[in-house]
Order: structure tokens, then C-alpha cells, then sequence
């Protein structure tokens, strides 16, 4: 069973559109959204949560669509959140907000919130206006993953955290969707961490879905190719999805597959992937 199913979503702000996205992520697995600052990744997440309203479009979450609010209520039980805006009251400490929770989800779980709070070196008895943006993006993960959550949705999770932590993170997130029924839908800007991380990868550019793939099979599709002008003149013009030329030579983002077996191709990494696909874009 996929864990989001979303077809045709689409929702419009004053010079921004969210158009016609169709995405699924089956449990088990991890989803990348990739996208640059006002790209769509933050409409997403707070679509599927239903902060906002969507203008057309469908969205299910386990296999159901959201017919009612009281419905919405329950499927969020299962749901572990972390915004870019944490968003807690600024006056509680971790271990009260710890309290709060208690009395928010029915499954919340004391023991793993408290040894969460050990594992990320969260003071529980520091308020929230005195964490660091590290800490408090830390402290709304160790919320995530204390009331036996079935999805994750994280927008910049690992945003103000130091690598050592972040790797921490990545590793938790690996755990977590070792359970077949759990899965993550993650955006983030440090596309090295979603390179190591997702099953599945999103690029969204200016609201526009430009590819969803399965990671390992983006990274044997796609090559970059480094040559002469001559060279590259010489390929099959529907293998060349993105070129540069200068003086000197040219680059350029290859279909592996329709290009001759003799022509030397370099692997690509996600993040040059995503940044030479928009630059197609662009075009």
C-alpha cells in the first residue's frame, strides 16, 4: 500500500502555482523533494496536512481521502511531524513539552521521547526560545518519533544541524522505515543527505514536478559527458538533455541509454542532476 498517493494536486498563490503534482510514496520507503527556495516543497507537506486548501486535485493518505475532519484527526495520530517552524510555545521546556504530548497522542511513548532527548543531547530543562535552531529542529524530530508514527513529513529537517548530527538523523530515518508500514517524505536543500537517504527522489522546480524517480535508477540513467564541441555534435540530439559549450570544450547531461557504447560517461550525482535539469528548465 502507498502511504501518500497524490494526483493532480495543484494549489495557486499570487505568482506561484503548484501545478498538477501527481506523486506516490509506497511504505517502506523514503521520498526526496528536492526544489530550490519557493519551489513548492513547503505547499506540499502543509497541502497533505490540510494547513492549507488545495485547489484541485486529490490526495490520500493509507490508501484513504480525507472525506471529513474528524477523519483527518485520526490519520494524524499516525502522522509525525517536522516543519521548518518547529513552533512550539516558547516558555516550555522539553521535558514539559514532553507532558503536553502525553496528553496530545494517545500513543505517545515517554520512555523513547526521554532517551531521544539523551541520543540528540537536547537539555530537557532549557526553554524552547533558548534552543539554538539546531536544537529545536532536533526537539520537533524527537517529538516525530515518539508517538508511533506510521509516515514522517519533515521539511528541512536537517536545516542548522552540524554533520555529526545530521548523520545521526539520517541514520534514525534509515530505522525508522525498516518497518515495512513506515514511510518518510523529507524536503531538504542539502541534497547529500537525501543522496544517502531516499529510496525515491522528486525534483520540483517553480511548482513543477520535473521528474520522480527511484533513486539508484536516476543514477544509472542519467551521465554527464565531458568533450569537445565535435564530439558532442555528434551525438544523437534526443540523447542531450541539458549541454554548455565554450571555448575549450563542452559538458553535457546524457540519457545513458541512447548514446553509442564506445562514448565515455561520467556518473552524476542527484545534486548535479537537479541543478542541470533546471537549468534545462530554464531554457
Amino acid at each position: 500500500m502507498n502511504a501518500i498517493e497524490i494526483h493532480d494536486l495543484t494549489k495557486s498563490y499570487p505568482g506561484f502555482t503548484l501545478n498538477h503534482l501527481n506523486l506516490s510514496l509506497p511504505s517502506g520507503c523514503i521520498l526526496g523533494l528536492v526544489g530550490e527556495n519557493g519551489a513548492g516543497k513547503s505547499t506540499t507537506i502543509r497541502l497533505i496536512l490540510d494547513m492549507i486548501r488545495k485547489d484541485g486535485g486529490e490526495i490520500k493518505l493509507f490508501g484513504r481521502e480525507r472525506e471529513s475532519e474528524t477523519e483527518m484527526t485520526l490519520v494524524k495520530e499516525d502522522i509525525g511531524v517536522v516543519l521548518d517552524d518547529v513552533g512550539l510555545p516558547e516558555c516550555l521546556t522539553a521535558k514539559q513539552v514532553g507532558s503536553v504530548m502525553q496528553h496530545t497522542f494517545k500513543n505517545w511513548h515517554m520512555e523513547e521521547y526521554l532517551r531521544l532527548l539523551q541520543k540528540l543531547s537536547l537539555p530537557d530543562n532549557k526553554a524552547f526560545k533558548d534552543l539554538s535552531r539546531g536544537m529545536k529542529m532536533k526537539l520537533g524530530i524527537a517529538i516525530a518519533l515518539s508517538h508511533h508514527a506510521k509516515l514522517l513529513l519533515l521539511d528541512e529537517p536537517t536545516s542548522g544541524l552540524d554533520p555529526v548530527v545530521r548523520d545521526e538523523v539520517v541514520e534514525m530515518l534509515m530505522d525508522f522505515t525498516r518497518e515495512e508500514d513506515h514511510a518518510v517524505l523529507i524536503s531538504s536543500h542539502i541534497v547529500s543527505d537525501l543522496e544517502k537517504l531516499c529510496d525515491y527522489i522528486a525534483f520540483l522546480h517553480k511548482g513543477r514536478l520535473l521528474l520522480c524517480e527511484e533513486k539508484d535508477l536516476l543514477l544509472t540513467e542519467y551521465g554527464l559527458l565531458r568533450c569537445s564541441v565535435e564530439q558532442l555534435h555528434s551525438l544523437p540530439k534526443d540523447s542531450i538533455l541539458y549541454k554548455q559549450e565554450n571555448p575549450y570544450g563542452a559538458q553535457a547531461l546524457l540519457r545513458r541509454d541512447s548514446v553509442p557504447d564506445d562514448v565515455e560517461v561520467s556518473p552524476i550525482s542527484i545534486e548535479e542532476l537537479f541543478v542541470l535539469m533546471v537549468k534545462e528548465a530554464n531554457q
